[in-house]
């Protein structure tokens, strides 16, 4: 058990204890006998499905409203800031509202990334990762439901590689993005942290909302910044054009590397669980 010291009133110390919680098991199968448990992939299908929902309507009233053969103003919408917004917005307010339910991943890379680190079991993460890409594909569907002739002629909201960039330089946005989003996600909710920086009030959905804000801000013009392959998933499904498939592993390999190296340089690097396994394993081989 570690121990910072914290500083208090009148000039003295008091020690202040943290607790990471046990690896979760690989295989839990204790699980899928919880009501709990199908509680969590519930939020985790309406979350991402409210998500897509209120993202990809944004992005399509966007691209309507400065469209100038259809008579809109190229000056007008919301613009890419305010896209962003809708991006970084929604996920403040779904993680806010689902985290204490079931972690509030809204995303197969953040759920990956707490995999790799044993914050949740395999089969927790499965079934997150397909509730999050069916509620992704059926927050698509109402949108093209409630705008289906501006729908397909604006671009389902579907992640594409922009002309002009290469296949590199798009994996590349997408790790980048999604390292900045996962590694976001751990310090954010890192015990350690909540124990040692305690006078610091940190709202976790607070900056969550705001690294997706300002990776859109970065990658969409690259992109459209999928960061999330049940975001991209769900578009390219309903959208259905070859484009949007061609393009779509991208948005699957890239978030996920993104969100291993991100599970690895905080876990092992900045949290030094490494150097503590290494540690502990000479001092028990001395004994």
């Amino acid at each position: 058990m570690a121990k910072d010291i914290e500083i208090g009133g009148e000039g003295e110390f008091h020690a202040k204890d943290y607790h990471d919680p046990p690896p979760a098991p690989l295989i839990d199968a204790e699980e899928l006998t919880q009501w709990s448990f199908y509680r969590a992939i519930i939020a985790e299908f309406i979350a991402t499905l409210l998500f897509l929902y209120i993202t990809v309507l944004t992005v399509i009233g966007y691209k309507s409203q400065t469209d100038a053969n259809h008579g809109g103003d190229g000056c007008g919408g919301v613009g890419i800031l305010g896209i962003a917004w809708a991006f970084g917005g929604m996920i403040f307010v779904l993680v806010y509202c689902t985290a204490g339910i079931s972690g509030g991943h809204i995303n197969p890379a953040v759920t990956f990334g707490l995999l790799l680190t044993r914050k949740v079991s395999l089969v927790r993460a499965v079934m997150y990762m397909v509730a999050q890409c069916l509620g992704a594909i059926c927050g698509c569907g109402l949108v093209k439901a409630f705008q289906k002739s501006y729908y397909t002629r604006y671009g389902g909201g579907a992640n594409e590689l922009a002309d002009g960039y290469s296949t590199g330089t798009g994996l590349g946005a997408e790790i980048i993005g999604t390292f900045v989003l996962v590694y976001t996600i751990f310090s954010a909710t890192d015990p350690k942290r909540n124990a040692r920086d305690s006078h610091v009030p940190v709202l976790a959905p607070l900056p969550i909302g705001f690294a997706v804000f300002m990776v859109h801000l970065a990658t969409i013009p690259v992109t459209g910044t999928g960061i999330n392959p049940a975001r991209s998933l769900g578009a390219a499904v309903i959208y259905n054009k070859d484009k949007a498939w061609d393009d779509q592993w991208i948005f699957w390999v890239g978030p996920f590397i993104g969100a291993a190296i991100a599970a690895f340089y905080h876990q092992f690097i900045l949290r030094a669980s490494a150097s503590k396994a290494l540690g502990s394993f000479k001092s028990s081989s001395n004994i």
